[in-house]
């Protein structure tokens, strides 16, 4: 599965219950990506202040906050963060409305580790072709 063609991209990862941060990180480290982990938004900053990420990889819901809020929040603490937004209701307005906002992904659960580690490859590649 490993493809050493590119670079390790560094991954923040905000998710705020453990065993889906534990799963989402093992799945991605075993690809090869270096990844940071928060499990809540004060966290995140915390890590955007220590590590200019690749890509965001975040839930609808952080805590009680809605996952597209925390993300543009910490989007505004680097300018331009590429996000990706793991969700199982992708057809909610709230995340729908990524449409118009650039570098704003979405990926609808359920999915395998490879199909998630072929998302996290192909926003990547798209991220790089853009810079």
């Amino acid at each position: 599965m490993d493809d050493f063609s590119a670079p390790a991209a560094n991954i923040l990862l905000l998710d705020s219950e453990s065993v889906m941060r534990a799963g989402l990180r093992d799945a991605l480290e075993s690809a090869g990506y270096l990844v940071v982990t928060a499990s809540d938004l004060g966290e995140a900053v915390a890590r955007l202040t220590e590590m200019r990420p690749d890509l965001l990889i975040t839930r609808p819901f952080i805590n009680s906050m809605p996952g597209r809020t925390a993300a543009d929040y910490l989007r505004s603490k680097q300018n331009g963060l590429p996000i990706l937004i793991v969700a199982g209701f992708l057809e909610d307005d709230r995340i729908r409305v990524q449409d118009d906002v650039e570098a704003f992904y979405t990926f609808p659960k359920p999915y395998s580790r490879d199909e998630l580690v072929a998302k996290v490859r192909e926003v990547l590649d798209v991220v790089r072709r853009k810079t």
